[in-house]
């Protein structure tokens, strides 16, 4: 693998960066956008990925990178869990759900493989 140069480069942050802009559309309309303690947790949750890989990153070490990264991915888990209830709530459609429980399913694979990467 070649040597990954700035967390920039790294696919999961990317990811996240995608899934951050769309959790920010989804919170800013209809009833979600009213429910100011949901909407601000699940935002912190979502940008706490992409946050906790950058930081992890420039500590230049793989302990506290991989550190880093299982935080990222248990904030992925608290997403997922706060979409489930986001859809109970009838803040966005079922579709809406499917497409952003993918998403972050994807992101924790890709927090999962890269810690595993590492690791060994």
């Amino acid at each position: 693998m070649a040597r990954i140069n700035s967390f920039e480069e790294i696919n999961a942050w990317k990811e996240s960066r995608d899934f951050n802009k769309a959790i920010y559309e989804l919170t800013n309309k209809g009833d979600f956008e009213k429910d100011f303690d949901l909407k601000r947790q699940i935002r912190r949750a979502s940008v706490s990925i992409s946050s906790n890989i950058a930081e992890g990153f420039e500590r230049n070490t793989n302990r506290e990178f991989i550190h880093f990264l299982y935080i990222s991915k248990a904030s992925a888990g608290e997403v997922r869990s706060q979409l489930y209830l986001a859809l109970d709530l009838g803040y966005l459609e079922k579709e809406e759900f499917i497409i952003l429980k993918e998403k972050i399913e994807n992101i924790s694979k890709m927090l999962s493989g890269f810690i595993k990467y590492l690791d060994n």
